[in-house]
This record gives structure tokens, sequence and C-alpha cells, in this order.
């Protein structure tokens, strides 16, 4: 990429002044080059010797012109100036971007991709819905940003293994008071005039389960001993929750490699072999009869409790057990993605990592915010189907799975989302999903047009690029250098939101070519370079959306 060759002059300009004398810098500043906002400066732009005026004591202008002086010569530049208050502007030969749509052609479907990650393995656990409800709007948003990270993640270089972690403890309340609300709704389906728990769950899906249950084992099951029937009861509507989990999440367009269970780890013995470590590193301690971590010492508010007086571990316990399991299992980097009423668990859950002997630093948690759904401008609250949720599935049925996903992406997991359901619908401009997905269409449908006339792509390295000189084409062919360096961002800075709004930006530039360049025309030059750039531009769609887990459409 031309703007990493940038920073590498601009690293040996410094490195060669400060060995000269000129700038007795105590370390290299971290340079950033950006495209400047004004074209006439060039075609890209760097800050750095603003960043080392306190340092130097000298104005950034004087400093700037110190920098320029010890550049390397390279080819790939044409100009370089000092500006403003002592920006350094490059401008380049035109070739550069040639050589960007000659890249593309050779790399295809590779193109964009990194291999930083060395085959490091990453383990990202996300969406782990409680297995008594459907999977949620807000799971979907985590399905979707867990889902395009680790495809980032791979594209990068790393091995990653996709993993649900399923909250089936014996000990747990929630799924209790969900075997209760399922025996009710089998009862009321047998005639009997019952009202569900305080505590019971109200979605009409568990009538679905209710009636399944009936037709495959008859009007027996509620009968005998309480805590057999609720077991029985339990274990019925957990493996059906699962399975419809896995049917929406599919759907959705996630599969997970690992379903794991966190039942497992109490009967494996694993829940009591973690408290056992953390008590002979001696990070777990005794106090009124409790069991607990001391936390504190590795960052946390307080200490937590491990074991309640009652002798039941808590969840602090089993989440201590599941992260030292990920790490034996030879995973290098954990990543959980959880959701907003989350966030006081970080803490906690890297003290346990940390006091495990792990290194904290391999541990991250991305939390991402709520969902709104609009419809008609009216806010959508809950559906029926799920008691008090709206559910992923309400939102496929709606809209499908690709405009879901891109909606999802559209904002950084740190910040709400507001998704117009309308919107996702439309197949005009408006629809940030279709327009992107219309472009790649409309390049098939060029494609086609072409080959009907008797023209193909031809190969990029014999073809005579330079007559590749509208204002469009620039643009559009500096957008296209930028996927590598999104996609490395994208992935090292958690950022999958960054696609959308590229995979935008490239649409964009295209539709603006598509209007004032003609493709096929009568310069046979002019069609040649313009039928590869096209189909750069149509490799480099293809590879965002396939990162996006969004379909490449060749017709709409």
């Amino acid at each position: 990429m031309a703007k990493e060759r940038v920073v590498a002059l601009l690293e040996q300009a410094l490195q060669r002044a400060r060995d000269a004398g000129d700038l007795p810098i105590t370390h290299l500043p971290e340079i950033s080059v950006e495209p400047p906002r004004v074209k006439e400066f060039g075609d890209f732009a760097s800050n750095v010797a603003m960043l080392l005026t306190r340092e130097m004591r000298r104005p950034p202008r004087e400093i700037a012109d110190l920098i320029v002086k010890h550049l390397p010569e390279d080819a790939l530049v044409s100009k370089v100036e000092v500006a403003g208050n002592g920006f350094i502007n490059f401008t380049l030969h035109p070739d550069w971007l040639h050589e960007v749509v000659r890249d593309i052609q050779t790399k295809g479907d590779a193109y964009g991709r990194w291999d930083v990650g060395k085959g490091e393995r990453v383990n990202v656990e996300f969406v782990s819905a409680n297995p008594n409800g459907p999977i949620t709007v807000a799971h979907g948003r985590g399905g979707a940003i867990g889902d395009v990270l680790a495809n980032l993640l791979e594209a990068v270089g790393y091995q990653v293994t996709r993993e649900f972690y399923v909250n089936d403890a014996t000990n747990s309340l929630q799924m209790q008071h969900f075997a209760r609300s399922l025996v009710v709704r089998y009862r009321q389906l047998l005639g009997e005039d019952i009202g569900l728990p305080e505590d019971g769950y109200a979605g009409e899906y568990l009538v679905d389960i209710a009636r399944e249950l009936l037709e495959r084992e008859g009007a027996h099951l509620a009968e005998g001993d309480e805590t057999e029937v609720l077991n029985r009861f339990r274990n019925y509507a957990e493996e059906a929750m699962k399975r419809q989990q896995q049917a929406d999440l599919a759907d959705f367009g996630v599969v997970f490699d690992v379903w794991f269970s966190e039942n497992s780890l109490h009967t494996s013995g694993q829940v009591d072999a973690a408290i056992r470590e953390l008590k002979e590193r001696g990070h777990a301690y005794e106090h009124d009869g409790a069991v607990w971590l001391r936390s504190t010492v590795f960052g946390d508010d307080k200490d937590r409790v491990l074991v309640r007086n009652n002798g039941q571990p808590t969840y602090i316990a089993a989440d201590a057990a599941y992260h030292r399991n990920k790490f034996e299992r030879g995973f290098d980097y954990l990543i959980d993605i959880w959701g907003p009423d989350h966030h006081g668990y970080i803490a906690r859950t890297r003290a346990a990592v940390a006091a495990l002997g792990y290194p904290a630093e391999n541990f991250e948690v991305l939390i991402y915010q709520i969902v709104r759904l609009f419809k008609g401008g009216d806010l959508v609250r809950m559906s029926k189907r799920a008691g008090n949720v709206v559910t992923l599935r309400d939102v496929l049925d709606e809209v499908g799975k690709d405009a879901a996903r891109f909606f999802f992406l559209m904002r950084s997991h740190e910040s709400p989302l507001d998704f117009d359901l309308e919107l996702a619908k439309k197949e005009s401009s408006e629809n940030p999903v279709y327009y992107v997905q219309y472009a790649h269409a409309r390049i098939c449908s060029m494609l086609r047009v072409a080959g009907e006339q008797g023209w193909t792509v031809p190969a990029a390295r014999e073809t005579d690029l330079s007559v590749l000189r509208e204002e469009a084409e620039l643009v559009l062919m500096k957008k296209l250098d930028e996927l590598p360096e999104e996609v490395l961002v994208a992935a090292t800075e958690r950022a999958p939101h960054r696609l959308t709004r590229y995979s935008m930006e490239v649409a964009d530039a295209f539709h603006k070519f598509y209007d004032t360049c003609r493709v096929v025309g009568e310069e046979a030059p002019l069609t040649r370079a313009r039928l590869v750039l096209v189909d750069a531009t149509r490799l480099v769609l293809k590879n965002v959306l396939t990162l996006l887990g969004v379909s490449a459409p060749e017709r709409m």
C-alpha cells in the first residue's frame, strides 16, 4: 500500500535526522498519514512535525523542513511540500494507483488479507444466550459483531474458534423458573386451570415447546416427584431451546464451532479444581463461611465470593473455571463479547484470569450497547411470542439476513443503535445495504453486457492503465487502495463497523464513476483499462461483503 510506503519514508527520515543530530528526539513518534481534505494538497499528509514541537521546542514548520531534508528518494513520490503549520504533503506519481488495480486483480479474493496473526489461536465467545428463550435482537447485534470480528481476525492471519457458552448450570434460578413455566404450559394443554408462577416466562414459544412435548411423550410427564418432573421438563426445554437458537443463528449466518456447557464445568470437577488452584496460589481465602477471590489485588473494586456460605459456587467461580479451560485448550487470546448489562463483570473476570496465572492482557471483553427497533417511525417494543423482547427471528422475517447483519454493524459496538426496519427493506439508494449490493450487481451487469459485445476483462499487467485520468477514476482507485488498511485496523481495533462504512464509500465512488465514465466505448485502450478498473471494484466489494457475511448478488 502507498500509505505504508509513505509512513516508512517518514520513519527513515526521522531516524536519519536523529542520527545526524538535526532532531535529537528521544524516541520516534507514532506516524499518522491520511489523505488531505483538500485534493490540491496532494495524496497524503502527515502532522508528525507538530507532534515533536514540545520535545524539540522549535516551530513545527522548521521541524517539518528538517524531516523533508532527510527523506530518502522513492520512485513513488512525485513531490513533497511543507504547508500550513507544518503539515508534510506528499504527491505521488499516478502510476501508484495503476499498481493498486493490478495488485487487486493478482490477489483476487486474497486482496485485503494479512498474516500478522501468524496462526495464533483466538477464541471468540459471543451471543451466549441463556437456553430459556429465543435469540433476541440484542443477541443478534452481538452475533453480527462477534461473527464479523472472527472473520476479520481470520483475514489478518489468526486461527479463530467461534464459541457459544451455554448457561445451563443446575443451580440457575432462571432455568428453574423456565422449567416450572413449561410444566404449567404443559398442564394447561391438558385442560388444567392454572396460572404461571410469579417469576414465570410468558412467551408463547413455551406453549409450542409444551405442545411438542405433549405430542411426542404423551400426557403422563407431569406425574411423579416434583424434583424429577422439573428436571425432566428442564432437560427437554433446554434442548428444544438450543435447537431453536441454533436454527435462528444459522439463518442469520452465524455458525459456532463450539457450544460449551457451563454445567459440564461443575460435573467434571473443573470448578472445584479452579477454586483449589486459586487457594494454592494464595488468591482465594475463607471468610464468614464463604470462599472469596482476592480480586482487589488485580484491580477489582472489591473481593468477590467464589463459594457462598451454603456451599454453592457463584457465577465468578464458573467463569474462572471456564476461562481456565479455554487457556488450557491452547488458545493464545480470549475475546468475550457481552451485552450492556455485563460491564460490572469485566474486572472480576480479568482478576480471575490473572489470579490463575494467565496473562490478563490476553483476555479482552467487548461490551455492545442496546438496539432500538423502529417501524414507520414508531418504536417496536416487544414480541408477543417472546413475552417481553423482540426476537432475531422477527427481524429476519421482516428484512432478511443481509440487511439485518449490515444494519447491526453500522455503528460502533460502543454506541447504541437505532435500527429502521422500513429503511432496511427499501430498494433504493437510501438503504445502505441495497446501495452497496446494487453497486456489485451493476458491475456484474456491465461485464455481462460487455461480454455480449465481445469484450472480456483483460490482464491488468498487460493493459495500459495510464489512460485512467478522470477525477472519478482516480477517486475510485484511491478508495480501492484502502481495503487492506481498513481490514487491518478493523481487526486490531475490534471495529467491524468500519467495513460497512468503507463498503458504502466504495459504492459511492463507483456510482459516481458510472455516472461520468462510459466503460465500453469506441476507444479500445480506454475500454480495456476501464474494464480492469470496474472488475477490480467488483472484487473489492465482494471481499468486503464476504467479510460482513452479506451476499454479493450478481443480479438485482
